[in-house]
């Protein structure tokens, strides 16, 4: 199935999909570090936070970092986190003289990646989501849901990981396809396509979907699959005929 069938067909099944507000690059960056191994929800939170704490980047970054730890504590992962922000920050300032990344879309797409990519921390999903939604680059963030749906259609091999499957995918996309595809393909895995049990039966996909007919074939088998039969407990005068005694009927 190509990538603009795909796109068509859950715009079908879910409508238009509001934009995501741009963000100025380095507030989008430094939130892509923050959304690392937790939720949209709880990354958000943080980012709030940080941003009530620190009124600019010069003063995060002569912060205390226990100081960024306590304000980014609701994402998870607040110690780590907290020294990646200001060693991003601090080699920023080193090579720019200021905290101004809109200069990278002034470069040639492969330019400004592997610019971002050679910051401490920053890997090319993080990247990616800088590059497309604040820069409208045509890169493609792989997260979670982008990795699983793309690996069930067949898209990319079962065991590619989320850094393959991107180098994988974006070669296919037409650069107006990104932003959909990226887009349609997180609301399927949040809304059909789950982890654990994908609603195959419903999938407007199912049909092209090589992993549907394994999933629905699995369920199919254990909706059949034989019960163990249920046994009916002896009333009182079964009990005393297995014995040898006469029952209550007999004795009647």
């Amino acid at each position: 199935m190509e990538p603009r069938e795909i796109i068509e067909l859950l715009r079908s099944e879910y409508g238009a999909l509001p934009r995501r507000p741009r963000r100025d690059p380095l507030d989008e960056l430094v939130l892509g570090v923050l959304s690392q191994n937790t939720s949209d929800a709880n990354s958000g939170h943080a980012f709030a936070r940080l941003k009530e704490a620190f009124p600019d980047w010069r003063s995060l970054l002569a912060a205390e970092t226990q100081r960024i730890e306590e304000a980014i504590r609701p994402g998870g992962l607040a110690p780590t986190k907290a020294v990646r922000i200001k060693a991003l920050l601090a080699e920023i300032g080193r090579r720019r003289g200021s905290f101004d990344l809109r200069f990278l879309g002034d470069l040639p797409p492969a330019e400004s990646r592997s610019w971002l990519e050679s910051l401490p921390g920053v890997g090319p999903k993080t990247a990616a989501v800088v590059l497309l939604f604040s820069l409208d680059r045509p890169a493609l963030p792989v997260d979670t849901h982008v990795h699983r749906v793309a690996r069930r259609l067949g898209l990319a091999p079962e065991k590619a990981s989320a850094e393959q499957t991107q180098a994988l995918l974006e070669p296919l996309l037409a650069p107006e396809e990104v932003y959909p595809f990226h887009m349609y393909l997180i609301e399927h895995g949040r809304r059909t396509c789950h982890a654990r049990r994908p609603r195959c039966p419903v999938c407007v996909l199912r049909q092209e979907c090589p992993a549907a007919a394994l999933f629905i074939g699995r369920r199919s088998n254990r909706l059949y699959e034989r019960r163990p039969q249920q046994v009916r407990p002896l009333d009182r005068d079964e009990r005393a005929r297995q014995r040898g005694f006469p029952t209550h009927r007999d004795r009647a």
